[in-house]
């Protein structure tokens, strides 16, 4: 079994209760560093339109949400982080403007981590996938 690119922390899973609760199925795409700096961005599922250029960086399963949550990445920023596992945690403040997160007064960001060489050996030919 190939180890998780991305996991969820569990102030994260609070706040994507409530916001599936409010609006429906997620999605996340990860911000590439334009407006947002590199904040995760939380979307209606399918309202970010992805493309192929973006890989799917997993899907977050979390507890009282039926639909896994997709995270989207771009392909380039995926080429330079893909020897980083990363968990979308959630703190106060202020979210990104086009985030669902904002109203709320809390804000998702990242932790990352390398992987071990172990974990690496089994992801550094695993196949990705792209959008459509």
């Amino acid at each position: 079994m190939l180890p998780s690119r991305v996991d969820v922390a569990e102030n994260a899973a609070v706040l994507l209760r409530k916001l599936t609760t409010a609006h429906g199925p997620l999605m996340f795409h990860q911000s590439g560093g334009c407006c947002d700096g590199s904040s995760p961005m939380c979307y209606l599922a399918g309202e970010f339109r992805v493309g192929g250029s973006d890989v799917l960086l997993g899907e977050l399963i979390v507890d009282n949400i039926a639909d896994p949550i997709k995270v989207w990445i771009s392909l380039p920023q995926f080429e330079y982080w893909k020897h980083t596992h990363i968990t979308i945690d959630a703190i106060p403040g202020r979210g990104g403007g086009f985030s669902l997160e904002s109203p709320e007064g809390m804000r998702f960001l990242i932790h990352s981590r390398l992987y071990s060489d172990e974990e690496w050996a089994l992801l550094e030919n695993a196949t990705i996938i792209t959008g459509a």
